[in-house]
């Protein structure tokens, strides 16, 4: 037949918490009384109660031994129904509970069964899974929970970076389009530029006609009239230009570069040749035609004419 404790670990208690009740009761009825009483406390408390009271020389979770020479009777709680053998255990219990109520009995508290012993076990196992399945079902909210917050902070951390993300793009995208702006509108100078070349161009080969034919030279083209009148307008001295943008054709594509009026060719040049690597021996403009080799290095982009922009083709 199995032990006491051997019976407590069968039915699942922790063997360590099945010695200590075996230990201090001396038998099964005892153990399971003391079990049931401490269910709620950790091995770790019972410990530390057990040994503050050791140096006391007392040990409040269990109740004293019976005077010598007392009568074993029967004393009832009215409040809860317990009965005990002596007078002390029911002072005991009172000290415990705070119970005041208690009335003799002629019942005499009879050694539990075999059948009880294990009722009283199978309650206590019961008692012991429900407390268990409790600490479970608090530890999957506690983790639903976690859950919960990591997957929040981690959404609005995802969040910050889209935000981010589409303002980059919004700045890049206006960045695309001013520069497109101004490429347009050096296209539409440079037209300008040509078409002012040409028609100088021809009225300069009319006039050398005439003067070879012994004519009067043709008069000078009267400007296109308009057909509501319009603000005057007027253009900006190159002096009041302090920075040029140029586009430099490249071998392996286009820059846009911006600088100062006063930055020399040669570090135009210079600033191109760290940025993509190639010697730069000279540049090319096609309207009007001129080449700005390396005598014209040391000349500013404002004494070359190319302000307040130019396109120049880079070899």
């Amino acid at each position: 037949m199995p032990s006491d404790l051997e019976q407590l670990i069968e039915m699942g208690f922790d063997a360590e918490r099945a010695q200590l009740a075996v230990s201090k009761t001396g038998g099964l009825q005892g153990a399971l009384e003391w079990l049931e009483t401490n269910q709620d406390k950790s091995l770790d408390e019972i410990k530390a109660s057990a040994s503050a009271t050791t140096q006391l020389g007392a040990d409040p979770d269990e109740p004293p031994a019976l005077k010598p020479g007392e009568e074993a009777r029967s004393l009832v709680c009215n409040e809860c129904g317990k009965r005990f053998r002596s007078q002390a255990q029911a002072e005991f219990h009172a000290s415990k509970t705070e119970h005041v109520d208690f009335s003799e009995s002629t019942e005499e508290i009879a050694p539990l069964t075999e059948e009880e012993k294990q009722a009283r076990l199978e309650e206590l196992r019961q008692k012991l899974a429900s407390k268990k399945a409790q600490m479970s079902e608090q530890d999957k909210i506690d983790q639903k929970r976690n859950e919960e917050i990591r997957k929040k902070s981690t959404k609005e951390t995802q969040d910050l970076k889209e935000e981010l993300q589409k303002k980059e793009q919004l700045k890049e995208a206006a960045k695309k389009r001013r520069e497109k702006q101004e490429e347009i509108e050096v296209r539409a100078r440079i037209r300008a530029r040509i078409e002012a070349d040409k028609e100088e161009r021809r009225l300069r080969a009319e006039r050398e006609k005439a003067e070879r034919e012994g004519r009067a030279p043709p008069p000078a083209a009267a400007p296109a009239a308009t057909l509501a009148p319009t603000a005057p307008t007027t253009s900006k001295p190159a002096s009041a230009y302090t920075e040029s943008r140029l586009r430099l054709q490249t071998p392996t594509g286009n820059v846009m570069k911006t600088f100062p009026v006063d930055t020399t060719l040669f570090e135009v040049a210079a600033a191109l040749t760290q940025e993509i690597g190639m010697e730069v021996e000279s540049f090319t403009q096609n309207f009007p035609r001129k080449v700005f080799d390396a005598e014209s290095f040391g000349e500013t982009l404002k004494e070359l004419g190319l302000i307040p922009s130019a396109s120049l083709i880079v070899k």
